[in-house]
């Protein structure tokens, strides 16, 4: 949510970003943002004006009283009950017009970064960086579930029993496999000084609204029937929902935390073929990063942690780029945004397997997230990346290092994690 200051005060930027992100049928909300915005002003001023003629109403009233000016005291009397009912008025109707006025301003889309290419959709995302050289091996790479169900690791038929499409089990050293990297991720970003949490896996409805979109809402989150608990898309939401209405002391600020969770998603529109197997499925586990900084220092946070991604799969040999997402790609809370996409030997491609958001100030005020200064408090800025989701890079760990035998190499850095096994086998 943006600050009302800039749609008072330069609407016309505002429409223009709502133009560059490809939105035209939200430009009537900044007039609605406005209208609601100037009649709240007015019933404020109207209902101070009310308040403050009641005080002074009321200390004629005894000096009438007190002079046995009876009738003059009475025609004031009727003055101050007819202010009374009006200010009951303005006191019923100012809150229904703030909420009004709020879904309005959760409607309308962050300011974008200057530094985001202009596109209308993920087609249009542009390359900055790459790191390793993808590699495609002389014999011919299989399809992911194939690798898996060879080295006697996953169980996607049994899955669709229990539970349907898109879900899995995962067995064996594949298990093992998915929780050693979970465990090096924990413990890489440990090593870069966040502290490490996990969160609840239900929220809030207040949570949820503060931290996405309504359509993006509709889209992800599962509901439990009979109660306002949501299941997380993300530990980001449970982590930033904690902050909720807070007021941080300066001094503490960056926090900076990393999180586990399970993640449930709904995956609306899932389709084709690359939506086979563990590609984009209903239930994962991730490793999340969270930083809560000063709205100064928010650019160069947006800067570590996507490389801090990089850095991780480059630690396990996995070529990966990183895509800067255009905005049109960018969710409404989103001030800037890429993706981390690791190669795919077998597709001769990359894809995504994690994204890194700054969102400035726009989830903080939504939630009431400030940080104390010596002057009073500010909006403080928050950020959220993935620092690793195993079904995604499970697919592109045992693409690029599969043998042609079958067998997938293990990397060094997950030797303690997994036991010292060094490789996994055909069974």
């Amino acid at each position: 949510m943006i600050d009302i200051n800039l749609i008072r005060n330069d609407p016309d930027s505002v429409r223009e970003n709502i133009k560059k992100k490809f939105q035209d049928q939200k430009l009537p909300l900044v007039d609605e943002a406005l209208a609601l915005d100037a009649k709240k002003r007015a019933l404020q001023q109207e209902g101070d004006l009310l308040r403050a003629s009641r005080n002074a109403l009321s200390k004629q009233i005894g000096q009438l009283m007190r002079e046995k000016k009876t009738e003059e005291a009475e025609t004031i009397k009727a003055q101050v009950s007819a202010n009374a009912a009006r200010l009951a008025e303005i006191e019923k109707e100012e809150p229904e017009v703030s909420e009004q006025l709020k879904k309005v301003m959760m409607r309308i889309p962050n300011i974008i970064s200057p530094e985001t290419p202009i596109g209308k959709d993920d087609s249009e995302n542009v390359e900055r960086k790459r790191f390793l050289e993808p590699k495609v091996p002389g014999f011919e790479v299989p399809y992911h579930l194939d690798i898996l169900e060879k080295l006697d690791g996953i169980d996607i038929d049994s899955a669709r029993r229990t539970s349907g499409q898109g879900f899995y089990y995962l067995t064996g050293d594949i298990a093992r496999l998915h929780s050693a990297i979970l465990s090096y991720a924990r413990d890489f970003m440990i090593g870069k000084g966040f502290t490490y949490c996990i969160p609840p896996f239900m929220i809030r409805s207040s949570v949820v609204t503060g931290v996405m979109s309504f359509e993006e809402m509709e889209g992800m989150m599962y509901k439990i029937e009979g109660e306002d608990l949501y299941l997380i898309g993300t530990s980001e939401h449970s982590m930033i929902g904690r902050f909720m209405g807070q007021t941080i002391d300066e001094s503490k600020l960056p926090l900076t935390l990393t999180s586990y969770s399970p993640c449930f998603r709904k995956e609306k529109g899932a389709h084709g073929i690359e939506e086979r197997g563990i590609y984009r499925i209903h239930q994962f586990e991730k490793q999340e990063m969270i930083v809560i900084c000063k709205p100064e220092d928010s650019c160069m946070w947006y800067e570590k942690m996507w490389n801090y991604t990089v850095e991780l799969f480059v630690s396990m040999g996995i070529p990966v780029r990183q895509l800067e997402c255009c905005s049109g790609d960018l969710a409404d809370l989103k001030y800037r945004s890429c993706d981390v996409e690791a190669w795919s030997p077998r597709q001769k491609k990359y894809f995504e397997v994690g994204s890194c958001s700054n969102l400035t100030d726009a989830q903080a005020r939504r939630l009431g997230i400030r940080y104390k200064t010596e002057k009073g408090s500010e909006y403080a800025h928050t950020l959220n990346n993935t620092v690793v989701a195993p079904p995604r890079m499970l697919i592109a760990f045992v693409e690029n290092h599969l043998r042609a035998d079958g067998s997938v190499e293990i990397p060094e850095v997950l030797w303690p994690y997994m036991g010292g096994t060094k490789e996994i086998t055909v069974k």
